[in-house]
């Protein structure tokens, strides 16, 4: 099985880059930081192939898999992971330069690898499109504005993806993770403020890419027949909020 995975350079993808050559497979792993990924290739060896990619850009994407050669090209499985949220404040207070980093990010990207991967999927009548949503896509919470936004636009993608793949061999799935520590993502969020991003998980027990790594693996590698259409992870510790209420 041959896998290209998006942001593979740290958290969700990282893992998933692990997990799939531990078991034999081969691994695409994509991101920005080259240096990341030399990293992970000298962990994992041969089997893991780094390929420095921006999503955000076309062309990066078109110069990053123009590099694979005829051993590498028929890709099994693409897992859409490179995302990212920033900033928790109200809509009306946001920065529309972070706004538009999201949107490029974790929709534009997400659709522009999948636009050049797809067709071969196709041909060939067999693949697997593993995109990774967020719990935000279906829940509003304060300050989730547009990341949320994004990630609703991935479940929706998503299952018209399968609406189109329907009889082609060809699945789609979203995994929709909550609460989830042990990654840049709140570091992120936050602006590099720790102190902040750590407070998130303080006194919880939250997933962790591992976890994450577990239900991508055990999607990609059930039989040929079955899509896992949707799933959603939440740690025990966590629930569904109830009405936003100001207080005074």
């Amino acid at each position: 099985m041959i896998v290209l995975i998006t942001g593979a350079s740290s958290g969700f993808g990282e893992e998933m880059a692990r997990r799939f050559v531990r078991q034999g497979h081969k691994v695409i792993a994509t991101a920005r930081r080259a240096e990341r990924l030399a990293e992970l290739q000298r962990e994992l060896g041969d089997a893991l192939l780094p390929v420095a990619i921006d999503v955000t850009d076309a062309a990066s994407i078109d110069r990053g898999l123009a590099q694979l050669t005829d051993t590498w090209k028929p890709i099994d499985v693409l897992i859409n992971n490179a995302g990212l949220a920033l900033g928790t404040e109200p809509a009306y207070q946001c920065s529309l330069d972070e706004w538009t980093t999201m949107i490029d990010t974790n929709v534009k990207g997400l659709v522009t690898i999948t636009h050049k991967l797809l067709p071969a999927m196709i041909e060939r009548n067999t693949g697997l499109i593993i995109n990774i949503g967020s719990i935000a896509g279906n829940t509003a919470y304060p300050g989730g504005n547009v990341y949320g936004s994004t990630k609703a636009f991935v479940e929706q993608f998503t299952r018209n993806l399968r609406a189109d793949l329907a009889g082609t061999g060809v699945r789609a799935t979203n995994i929709a993770p909550g609460l989830c520590g042990g990654t840049e993502f709140s570091n992120v969020r936050y602006r590099g403020n720790d102190a902040a991003a750590a407070k998130v998980y303080e006194g919880t027990m939250p997933l962790t890419a591992s976890d994450i790594a577990d239900a991508a693996y055990w999607i990609a590698t059930l039989p040929a027949h079955v899509n896992i259409t949707h799933i959603e992870m939440m740690p025990t510790c966590q629930g569904y909020g109830g009405f936003t209420i100001k207080r005074s």
